[in-house]
């Protein structure tokens, strides 16, 4: 190996300098992949009226995000580690400044879902990208603290693609909103190509076959088992309405005005905001305290599900509260990546992490399609369905959701997790 391949291909800024040139950029990225997540949730009734869509086109149309997203994982890990996250990072987000163009000027359904899958592809490595850049330049007892800003560009994301979206649609029309996007994609893109610096590592020689040789290991680990679930169904009932279907529950169920459905999202992605800076943290706590995090995951998602049920009957008491908190709660399951990532072996946490990441965005394809598929059969005209669809939609997920939260609960281990790897060194 030569002293070149040990060495930066552009000389790095230091201090405070780096941190910009590092964190901002990534931090751009991720705060745009959760901005399209979630957007369709407020411009969803332009859709429909332009393409004369159905609930379960909706779904489908939405989710598709989640598909590519999910599809790429295996192989983006390979990606990552061969090229780096400045070069993948910064070409893919191209792919989604296309997709965004496609989605703007379509004039069919089929462009329309391939321009959001695009998106879904083009975003798919903001958020571990950011987190492989952070590895890679700074030391790792600061790596929790400098991957919460990666996160924090993803909170306000998600307050952007609310309130702030629907203030936008006064002035410009959708199309003109997406074509803004394209060009944010690009810019975002620029700015990780013109300030982060190169990778300093020697490039990784991992092929796409001993990628999946370590998912087969991961998929025989019963502890992974035990995490999935749970993980799978909460993340992705919470994903799936959040990004569409809680703003049709308001306007159909809530009978809301597009103010106040936006008002409410609004204070839905403060409540995830403020989750994300306090569950990991009261994890910890509980680790130290010598109860296993794990609880801390069962608890938040057993009261998210108590959510999601009054959701399903209908329940219109304390709209600002319930929204608030569903936000709140709808991170819990978050803290399962942590949890995995202390199960299993250094060279192996990246794509038990990864396996999860498939399995969850996946799963937020079905559920948000599925969800729409099954309000489909209740229209009641103009675009707007009868709430005994949403009893029913929401209803399955509630229900799916305790089941894997009781095999969650049934397997947790007596000791906390980080401590067993300890136990079993000689």
């Amino acid at each position: 190996m030569t002293g070149m391949d040990r060495c930066p291909t552009t000389e790095p800024p230091g201090g405070y300098r780096l941190l910009v040139a590092v964190i901002g950029p990534f931090a751009c990225g991720y705060f745009l992949s959760y901005l399209l997540r979630n957007v369709n949730a407020v411009i969803s009734p332009e859709l429909v009226t332009a393409f004369q869509l159905d609930a379960s086109d909706l779904g489908l149309l939405t989710s598709a995000y989640f598909l590519t997203f999910a599809l790429f994982q295996p192989l983006l890990g390979v990606l990552l580690d061969r090229f780096g996250p400045r070069r993948v990072e910064g070409v893919l987000l191209l792919v989604a400044a296309v997709g965004s163009l496609l989605f703007a000027w379509s004039d069919n359904t089929a462009l329309l879902i391939a321009g959001r899958a695009l998106i879904g592809l083009g975003v798919s490595a903001c958020l571990m990208a950011g987190f492989q850049a952070n590895a890679l330049w700074f030391a790792p007892q600061r790596l929790a603290g400098l991957n919460g800003w990666v996160l924090a560009g993803g909170g306000v994301g998600v307050v952007c693609s609310t309130a702030p979206v629907e203030w936008a649609l006064l002035w410009i029309d959708w199309r003109m909103l997406f074509t803004l996007f394209a060009a944010a994609f690009a810019a975002t893109s620029a700015l990780i190509f013109v300030l982060v610096p190169e990778r300093r590592e020697p490039p990784s020689h991992a092929t796409v076959s001993d990628q999946f040789k370590g998912f087969w290991e991961i998929g025989k680990n019963r502890e992974f088992w035990r995490i999935a679930p749970l993980s799978m169904l909460s993340q992705s009932t919470f994903m799936a309405l959040q990004g569409l279907w809680a703003a049709s529950w308001m306007r159909d169920v809530g009978g809301q005005t597009r103010g106040e459905i936006a008002h409410h999202l609004l204070l839905a992605a403060f409540g995830m905001v403020a989750g994300h800076m306090t569950m990991g943290n009261l994890a910890s706590r509980l680790e130290r305290a010598g109860i296993a995090p794990s609880y801390a995951v069962g608890v938040g998602v057993g009261v998210a599900i108590l959510v999601h049920a009054s959701l399903a009957v209908g329940y219109l008491g304390m709209q600002p509260v319930i929204w608030f908190l569903f936000g709140f709660l709808g991170t819990a399951g978050v803290v399962n990546y942590a949890i995995l990532s202390q199960s299993f072996p250094v060279s192996m946490a990246g794509r038990a992490i990864t396996a999860l990441n498939l399995l969850v965005f996946v799963s937020s394809f079905l559920v948000q399609w599925g969800i729409g598929i099954a309000i489909n059969f209740y229209p009641t005209g103009g675009g707007s369905y009868a709430p005994k669809g949403y009893t029913v939609a929401f209803g399955i997920c509630v229900v799916l959701q305790v089941a894997a939260l009781f095999s969650f609960f049934h397997r947790i281990p007596v000791l906390p997790m980080t401590s067993l790897p300890e136990k079993e060194q000689p």
